[in-house]
């Protein structure tokens, strides 16, 4: 009974963390979800290219780089922190688009290194993709 118990403290300790997490971010909506998704795309590719390509400009072999990866996930978890600090931020104005702009300017941000990675794998994409990840970072950076 007692590894049950322990099970169930650990994962009501992570829901309850994660529900914090996400509270933290403005809740886990389309725009949180689509981020995150794009973020791990973009990971997941990078590490493709850097692997199976061996064709990365992170380093001199283009082969992979356990200190890159590291920097990578650090790197990730800041446009998390961006995202959190700009709900404070709209919280503060009383106002709600702050977030919004800063998501939309990591999605495009996020998708269009994951057409980079696409290309440095040597895979073709349609150029409207690119184009439209332009205009929604674009449009989270005009958005003052």
């Amino acid at each position: 009974m007692k590894g049950v118990t322990v099970k169930n403290f650990v994962l009501a300790t992570l829901a309850g963390a994660g529900s914090i997490f996400s509270q933290w971010l403005g809740g886990w909506d389309i725009f949180l979800k689509t981020l995150v998704i794009f973020m791990l795309v973009d990971y997941i590719t990078g590490i493709a290219v850097a692997f199976v390509f061996h064709k990365s400009d992170k380093t001199d072999s283009g082969g992979a780089s356990s200190k890159e990866c590291y920097k990578g996930i650090v790197k990730k978890m800041c446009i998390l922190a961006l995202v959190g600090v700009s709900v404070s931020v709209d919280n503060l104005a009383g106002s709600n688009y702050i977030r919004s702009a800063t998501i939309f300017f990591f999605l495009g941000n996020e998708g269009l290194s994951i057409l980079e990675n696409i290309g440095l794998m040597g895979m073709k994409y349609p150029i409207f993709v690119r184009k439209a990840l332009e205009v929604i970072k674009e449009t989270g950076d005009k958005n003052e």
